[in-house]
């Protein structure tokens, strides 16, 4: 028989566990929403494009970027080009690298957790884990990692729940690839409105719109995610003293 204190510790661990929960989750309820939506609306478009119920959640699962997997799958349709989706899929989730240094001294000592609070950091869960600070008795590290789990969650269950519903359900699937394009337009106002100098947006907008005339709609994304990077990094004082 186990010794009696030996049972303690593991109580006072199920506990640290619950309550890192019950405070997390009520911080991804709007997550929640908006993921359950998205998600249902890729699942969708991925069976409508003729992937398996399969496809959209095993993605789900393992990429893990909204923006990316609604990319996916029209690049899977494609011919094989394993240099350019390799490029492409840096320069849409290149943002994750800045996300990550700035959270190195976050998830410092978090043992195992680390691991997957890396994996599964997506912009809504940064936000929240940037932002918001576990309350005075929950585990930092416990908290954070249900903030990411509950959020990733969300996702692969609007993705099943599309993939479902698009099976049996017919869809009309027109303009239903443009939500993601949506979200971001509705992203870019939201930055547009809160900063009073327009430089970083202008930048974006206008490499966007040069490399479109110059290489076209089917190859304009790459060369315009490395403009703007480019563009960004030579000016990067000017911009910051116009920030302040």
């Amino acid at each position: 028989m186990p010794e009696q204190g030996s049972a303690r510790p593991l109580k006072r661990e199920k506990g640290t566990v619950r309550k890192a929960f019950l405070a997390a989750f009520p911080h991804t309820i709007p997550i929640l929403a908006g993921f359950t939506v998205l998600g249902m609306s890729y699942g969708v478009y991925a069976r409508a494009a003729g992937f398996s119920f399969w496809y959209p959640v095993v993605m789900a699962v393992v990429i893990f970027g909204g923006s990316l997997e609604f990319v996916a799958v029209s690049m899977l349709l494609g011919a094989f080009a394993p240099v350019q989706t390799f490029l492409m899929a840096l320069m849409i989730q290149a943002r994750h690298l800045f996300y990550g240094i700035s959270m190195l001294e976050r998830y410092r000592g978090m043992g195992w957790k680390k691991l997957y609070l890396i994996y599964a950091m997506c912009d809504e869960t940064f936000s929240i884990n940037c932002a918001v600070r576990a309350p005075e008795g929950v585990d930092e590290g416990w908290f954070m990692f249900f903030v990411s789990l509950l959020d990733q969650c969300y996702w692969i269950s609007g993705a099943a729940i599309g993939a479902v519903l698009g099976g049996v359900i017919p869809f009309s699937t027109e303009g239903l690839d443009f939500a993601m394009t949506a979200l971001f337009v509705v992203i870019f106002l939201e930055q547009w409105l809160k900063e009073k100098k327009h430089y970083t947006a202008l930048i974006g907008v206008g490499g966007a719109a040069a490399c479109l005339l110059l290489f076209g709609a089917d190859s304009f994304m790459v060369p315009a995610m490395g403009c703007i990077l480019v563009l960004l990094t030579a000016f990067r004082k000017p911009i910051e003293r116009g920030m302040e």
